[in-house]
């Protein structure tokens, strides 16, 4: 009989051989892709090919050529010889076409609309966050203004300092005619004679 030692050896040996054989993944790498069945598309420049449709669809060229390949379809399968006419009087083909037409335009100008949507959100975020930082800028350039006529009601105006220097002016002309009767401030208003006071 065999042990149980024995047994187990050979079966850490056995997993030890598939583990060592088995491709190890490696996570430090990435994965590589996988094989999809459905076809990839770039939904950028997808959406940019839907916006171009839409924008063609809504012009009155796409309108004015749809009209002339509808009016030269049917007098085509009215005129012609009967052995040349694809599509006769009822034309459904036409309609089948035009029905067409219609279900692929829907669902681009939808997308095209969605892709409009997207854009004008994030242009109102962009103004909004720009009138934030315009209300931030004009409340700081108010309080900024307000400290400016704080200091400069501290500050002497060429008007304030004339008023004070007519006050002195004042206060000196009464000085002076209080000790002399007669004179004025400035030497010309005095009497031609030396004073005692001017030497």
């Amino acid at each position: 009989m065999v042990s149980e030692r024995e047994t187990t050896t050979r079966e850490r040996a056995a997993s030890g051989a598939t583990a060592s054989s088995r491709a190890r993944t490696r996570l430090d790498q990435p994965r590589p892709p996988r094989r999809r069945l459905l076809p990839e598309w770039d939904p950028e420049s997808f959406g940019r090919l839907s916006e171009r449709v839409a924008r063609f669809l809504g012009t009155g060229r796409f309108i004015v050529w749809m009209t002339v390949v509808i009016i030269i379809w049917v007098v085509w399968n009215v005129s012609a010889p009967s052995g040349l006419r694809f599509d006769e009087y009822p034309f459904i083909f036409l309609t089948l076409m035009l029905s067409l037409q219609a279900s692929y335009a829907a669902p681009l100008i939808l997308l095209a609309q969605n892709r409009q949507d997207d854009r004008d959100r994030v242009n109102l975020e962009q103004d909004r966050k720009q009138n934030e930082r315009s209300i931030a800028d004009t409340e700081y350039l108010t309080r900024e203004i307000a400290a400016l006529r704080i200091g400069l009601g501290e500050v002497a105006t060429r008007d304030w300092i004339r008023s004070e220097l007519q006050d002195v002016l004042k206060e000196l002309e009464e000085r002076r005619d209080g000790h002399r009767p007669a004179g004025g401030v400035f030497p010309a208003d005095r009497s031609a004679g030396r004073d005692v006071h001017d030497r």
